[in-house]
């Protein structure tokens, strides 16, 4: 007999009504996002970590005060409070975000290329680590809504949540990341030529 699954809200409406158990499964559903989210932010394992416990913690004591008001908008309402968690994180060092990634977290990891011989391996890793330094060179806006889609798999409903914009910022941000990121892919392949 096949299991069906319960959606965010019915999770939720459980966990306030005593299943904690519940509150695990939504862990557990989206911590991968929120990780990454995190770590693609601040790009530190251990601090990544210490932020993604603090994001949960600031979900169950908001939810356990009956101050959640973002039906049906769950993990946007994460990713939101782990972002400004990261962002609080490097307010409070005095550094400046940089959105990157490493072998551990590879945001390019879902892309698939045909890596029949190790030519070919050792050709993807120089493209996959070429787009990653075109990607840092967007301008944060840009860069941001690009991994939110592209990784986190989220809608332009859900990234204008994240960023606190409207859809169509959202929307012009992803078409002059990907505008800009053509322009540097072209350029690089003309320097290359000559």
């Amino acid at each position: 007999m096949k299991r069906v699954q319960k959606n965010d809200e019915e999770l939720l409406a459980l966990y306030m009504a005593g299943n904690v158990a519940c509150m695990d499964m939504l862990i557990n559903r989206y911590k991968s996002k929120v990780f990454t989210a995190i770590y693609l932010v601040v790009n530190d394992r251990y601090i990544a970590e210490d932020i993604f416990q603090e994001t949960f913690l600031r979900v169950i004591h908001t939810i356990g005060k009956g101050k959640y008001e973002e039906s049906g908008k769950f993990l946007p309402w994460v990713i939101r409070i782990a972002r400004n968690l990261s962002m609080d994180y490097f307010r409070s060092t005095k550094r400046m975000p940089t959105i990157s990634s490493s072998e551990d977290n590879d945001i390019f990891a879902n892309m698939r290329f045909d890596e029949s011989n190790s030519e070919e391996l050792a050709i993807n890793q120089q493209k996959k680590q070429g787009l990653r330094e075109l990607i840092k060179m967007l301008p944060v806006e840009q860069k941001e809504v690009l991994i939110l889609r592209h990784y986190g798999d989220l809608s332009f409903k859900e990234i204008a949540d994240v960023c606190n914009c409207s859809i169509n910022t959202a929307l012009g941000r992803m078409r002059y990341a990907l505008i800009n990121l053509k322009k540097m892919i072209e350029e690089r392949a003309a320097y290359l030529q000559s």
